[in-house]
């Protein structure tokens, strides 16, 4: 049973849109049956890579802290960065 998908509203401002958003599914408006794969073999990763000093025995402390939680140690310190420009940002 395939069922009509809802138009979309013409939003003034992002404000409002995202007001919708935050109360209405995506679902609703989206025809999933009509869906098709996508390939995208020239989207290139969206991080950066950089070079940073540490003292031997700091690296060695975010090692075991990262192992206790069983993730890679460059993974925690990226959750560390962003959790710390999240609490700053709120300030």
């Amino acid at each position: 049973m395939s069922r009509k998908p809802e138009p979309v509203p013409h939003f003034s401002t992002e404000a409002e849109e995202r007001t919708y958003w935050e109360h209405h599914d995506s679902a609703d408006q989206v025809d999933w049956s009509k869906a098709a794969k996508v390939r995208l073999p020239n989207l290139k990763p969206s991080s950066t890579s950089i070079s940073l000093r540490l003292p031997n025995s700091l690296l060695e402390q975010i090692k075991i802290a990262a192992g206790k939680r069983d993730v890679p140690y460059q993974s925690l310190i990226k959750i560390w960065l962003a959790e710390k420009i999240d609490t700053s940002a709120k300030r």
